[in-house]
């Protein structure tokens, strides 16, 4: 009822060229991208939401021929792969929950990439103990064991009904027969042509002699769709043995790296138990450590769910303030306490409980910011880059899946041979206690360099359960931004009753204590608004937060798909 209410007083305002104040601060000043007809769809049987409009209609033809969302989200996963080089790529990995109908809740498949076993703690350190400028972001050692083949794999043996081959088929014919360089590509080029240009194998694929591939150019990657077809054909198998193991390995090798067989031989999937909590009537599930993400999404939810913040609306510095406080205290304990499970113990109860929550809210003053000194604990920022879709059908499967080779194109250095772009997972690891990484993340013991470690994300698949039955699924890229933005569409959607595209289009905040500012995506708040927070003590710093929220809810008229508008995606259901 709420958030019918909220569409037509958004409705109303809208045709009566009202600027709304004060309580109507709810109708949030929204993202002013392409027209909304793009990014959204209604569906009675199923719903796809990706960033890219080939890999929704990989997942629209299995759902064609017969298959289900995993069989769906696996060819997603393979072609995304193919459309998103400088994002994802089987050369990296990621988070993915499927929750099903006779599951009481989602299963999480973690394939995060692992350090190699000569990986170390001191590994990008010189003998005076200092950084070693962008060994852990620029080519083979920035590079860890990949997982995405994996997990895709593992996931889709569990769940789907088609074959590894009908899969993978949408993702073989995207590379072979190319498509056109699209904008966000082509920026994505730019920026990095000069570390793409320096690896033969690389240059060969992005670009055509010694010009980079330029906007409406086609891309053709012959070699990654040999490599799609050796999967197809073989399974994992086809990825972590026979040729194509060997041309990693040996590129590995040619460069002085340190992934060797063992390593490629000893990738694990694992399966966890995703972080779960509580809003009001809502169960939450979402990813567990090595991501930070869920943990942090549920605090923060935690910390206002007694504020009654849909009175005042989305917008409204009431509002804006608590979320912030929340979001502010959420990445000090993100700094002090995170890390792989498997290595170092994470007060996963304490992070995500109602006491604790209550216990921070009673620190967050009624009207003024909390200096950065009044809450503890470390800096950590991420990559941009990275991707996310959702698929679900009306039968109550769901599938969210977070996947990355961490910055633009990772390390730049393809496998030769296979069309693998290589992650830059490495950085993600602490190179040293309190030094930082390219994106400012302050290295904390917990996240330092360990053989076989998986590196600390803040990747943030979720799935809304109401009575045990899906009501909303969604996720995005961005780096530390994620968590704050997956919290920011809940909000919006859960307590101030917007609709699922005004929930995704709405104009995001981010606050992650340090800098102590809170970031805003353009257009920004209103002045009047930002005049109040400024009162408060806070800092506005108005710069695009970068997150393309992928999103789908069950609604009375079917399945609402909603990609962001901030993107290239594209939602499809029917």
């Amino acid at each position: 009822m709420k958030r019918l209410l909220s569409v037509l007083l958004l409705l109303l305002l809208t045709n009566c060229g009202h600027n709304p104040t004060g309580n109507d601060l709810r109708l949030a000043p929204l993202y002013r991208g392409e027209t909304r007809s793009e990014h959204e769809s209604i569906g009675k049987k199923w719903m796809i939401s990706t960033q890219g409009r080939y890999s929704t209609q990989a997942g629209k033809r299995m759902f064609e021929l017969g298959g289900n969302a995993v069989d769906a989200a696996a060819a997603i996963s393979f072609t995304i792969s193919v459309e998103r080089p400088q994002s994802t790529g089987i050369g990296g990995g990621g988070f993915m929950l499927v929750k099903t109908p006779e599951s009481r809740k989602p299963i999480a498949f973690d394939f995060r990439e692992k350090a190699p076993l000569k990986a170390h703690s001191k590994m990008y350190l010189d003998k005076k103990g200092n950084e070693i400028p962008r060994k852990s972001l620029d080519g083979i050692f920035a590079v860890g064991t990949p997982g995405l083949v994996a997990g895709v794999i593992r996931a889709h043996a569990r769940y789907g009904k088609l074959s590894l081959s009908k899969v993978l088929q949408p993702a073989i014919d995207l590379a072979e027969k190319g498509f056109p360089v699209y904008p966000e590509l082509a920026k994505a080029l730019e920026a990095k042509g000069k570390l793409l240009g320096s690896f033969p194998s690389s240059k060969k694929i992005f670009f055509k002699g010694n010009d980079l591939l330029k906007e409406g150019e086609l891309l053709v990657q012959k070699d990654l769709g040999k490599t799609l077809r050796e999967i197809a054909t073989k399974g994992k198998k086809g990825f972590y043995e026979g040729w194509v193991s060997k041309a990693i390995v040996a590129e590995s090798k040619r460069h002085g790296g340190m992934i060797t067989q063992k390593d490629m031989n000893r990738y694990n999937v694992v399966l966890r138990n995703p972080v779960h909590g509580k809003y009001n009537e809502y169960e939450i599930f979402s990813m567990s450590p090595p991501s930070s993400g869920g943990i942090h999404v549920i605090q923060i939810l935690n910390t206002v769910e007694n504020d009654g913040l849909g009175k005042y609306g989305t917008h409204h510095p009431k509002t804006i303030h608590m979320v912030s406080a929340a979001m502010q205290q959420a990445f000090a304990d993100r700094a002090r306490y995170l890390g792989d499970m498997d290595f170092v113990k994470v007060p996963i109860a304490e992070l995500t409980s109602k006491k604790y929550a209550s216990k921070v809210r009673k620190l967050i003053p009624e009207d003024k910011a909390r200096a950065i000194k009044q809450v503890s604990h470390g800096e950590f920022k991420e990559s941009d880059e990275t991707t996310h879709f959702t698929v679900a059908d009306a039968k109550g499967n769901v599938v969210v899946s977070t996947q990355t080779i961490n910055g633009w194109f990772g390390s730049g250095l393809v496998a030769e041979g296979t069309g693998i772009v290589l992650n830059n997972e490495m950085d993600d690891f602490a190179t040293k206690v309190g030094a930082s990484n390219l994106f400012g993340a302050v290295g904390g013991r917990n996240n330092l360099v360990e053989a076989e470690k998986r590196p600390l994300s803040s990747m943030s698949p979720t799935i809304v359960l109401e009575n045990g039955k899906p009501v909303l699924a969604l996720g995005t890229p961005s780096g530390t931004r994620i968590l704050t933005c997956v919290a920011s569409v809940m909000l919006n959607y859960l307590e101030h009753g917007l609709d699922l595209y005004h929930s995704v289009a709405a104009v995001r905040y981010h606050h992650q204590w340090s800098p102590d500012e809170i970031r805003v995506d353009s257009p920004g708040f209103s002045s009047d608004v930002e005049r109040k927070l400024e009162k408060m003590g806070y800092k506005i710093n108005e710069k695009n937060l970068g997150c393309k929220v992928q999103a789908v809810s069950y609604e009375k008229r079917g399945l609402h798909g909603v990609s962001d508008p901030r993107g290239q995606g594209m939602s499809y259901g029917e």
